[in-house]
């Protein structure tokens, strides 16, 4: 499947659509739930065994924005941090997890941001992640996929904010905070 903005196809991890539906659910119940999925081209969730094609992710995030204006940065940062706890769960090993918090964090951060920056086809899709600096540490993403095409007055990558915080406050130090500088979605060439 082409996504429809770029006419590029891209795979995104599933967490991107899955973390989403019990916080919609929550939100709104089945209704919202169900809405959500229909706006994003799915009539069920999509498998979480590999990756998704990335158009509906993006189409699901695009619409909950579109529908919910006033509350989707906090079911979007909702649904990040539910995949921020997928990821420790079940993706990042236990051993390394130790290992990072018994670090200082000046070193655990750019060690936790090289994993992420190799593994960013997860989250990034077809858009280019890249670590820009560790100190501060600065990601960019390029071409982000769940805002490809929107416009907006402010940053609005709320969902990778809120799993970049899970990571870094859990792994790293508590007191990390992830804040979106500039935006695609507001004018900037990426999202930093």
């Amino acid at each position: 499947m082409k996504d429809d903005l770029s006419g590029r196809s891209g795979r995104i991890g599933p967490n991107a659509v899955l973390q989403l539906l019990p916080v919609l659910e929550a939100a709104g119940g089945g209704a919202l739930r169900d809405e959500m999925l229909g706006a994003a081209g799915l009539s069920a969730p999509p498998s979480d065994a590999g990756l998704m094609d990335e158009g509906p992710a993006g189409a699901m995030h695009r619409a909950l924005r579109q529908r919910l204006p006033g509350r989707a940065p906090e079911l979007l940062r909702e649904a990040g941090a539910r995949t921020g706890d997928y990821i420790l769960a079940h993706r990042i090993p236990p051993m390394a997890q130790r290992v990072l918090k018994l670090l200082p964090p000046a070193l655990a951060a750019p060690i936790l941001a090289k994993a992420i920056a190799k593994h960013s086809w997860t989250f990034a899709g077809s858009g280019a992640f890249r670590v820009v600096s560790t100190r501060p540490l600065v990601f960019e993403l390029t071409d982000n996929p769940l805002i490809r095409g929107e416009t907006a007055p402010h940053p609005i990558c709320v969902w990778h904010e809120a799993v970049f915080d899970r990571l870094f406050q859990t792994l790293v130090d508590r007191r990390l905070r992830t804040r979106e500088l500039t935006c695609s979605a507001s004018g900037s060439a990426v999202c930093r």
